[in-house]
């Protein structure tokens, strides 16, 4: 279908995606609390750029970061990130108790084992410390009517090596980058309460930022008429004791 989209409708549709990401990455930092001299973890934290902009915003001492991707490490190495290359389907090279902060942006959505991943967040995290999490969002606007017209929820991906055509997705490569860019599961904000809820977490704060494809001044107002359909939910977590 994307096919029949010209060159402006794709850079209209790339323009507001972006845009969604940044109003994701805002909606992140407003959720952070500062933990002034303590550590950060920043799961899947590619180049470093939003590692440090969360750390600043965090006020800690120690930023960390692991990665899969050779290429970005020594992006966030050089930013001052304490980087570890490993995957984030096996369980997390750190102690037990040792991060007040856990950060993960667009991230559970590409994991083959999820429910390893938020064990291991519950159990690197301190008693008194927190976890965000941003995931795509499975009940957003465009993702109900990429699936009233027959096609893919958008944002996920039904290919581990090549993407599938959608014209809403403003993203058209052929292949992924890596397998690790394919997003394998979308998460409801109600499957997303109690899959944590389950892993021992308890959800302080949801909040849901980005209206995809609304032009530019819609999405503030929409945000607040309408709570749950938005391109993007951010939860804030703490460990039950």
């Amino acid at each position: 279908m994307a096919d029949h989209m010209g060159r402006k409708e794709i850079a209209y549709l790339h323009r507001i995606y972006r845009q969604s990401e940044r109003a994701n990455k805002g909606a992140i930092l407003d959720a952070i609390e500062p933990r002034a001299h303590g550590r950060l973890l920043d799961c899947g934290c590619g180049d470093g750029e939003f590692t440090v902009q969360v750390a600043c915003r965090a006020r800690v001492s120690e930023a960390y970061g692991i990665d899969c991707a050779y290429d970005r490490i020594d992006d966030a190495t050089d930013r001052g990130v304490i980087v570890t290359k490993s995957d984030l389907n096996a369980p997390l090279p750190y102690k037990n108790c040792f991060f007040n902060i856990v950060h993960a942006d667009q991230i559970i959505e590409h994991l083959v084992n999820i429910d390893l991943f938020l064990e291991e967040v519950r159990r690197v995290l301190r008693p008194d410390g927190y976890a965000i999490l941003s995931i795509n969002n499975l009940a957003s606007w465009h993702s109900r009517f990429s699936l009233t017209l027959g096609m893919e929820a958008v944002p996920a991906h039904v290919s581990n090596e090549a993407k599938m055509d959608d014209a809403s997705e403003p993203l058209q490569e052929v292949h992924h980058p890596s397998q690790s860019d394919s997003r394998l599961l979308l998460f409801s904000f109600q499957g997303l309460a109690e899959l944590c809820d389950y892993h021992g977490f308890w959800m302080e704060r949801l909040t849901f930022a980005g209206y995809y494809p609304l032009p530019p001044h819609l999405p503030h107002l929409t945000c607040k008429l309408d709570t749950v359909h938005a391109a993007f939910l951010i939860a804030k977590l703490r460990p039950r004791s």
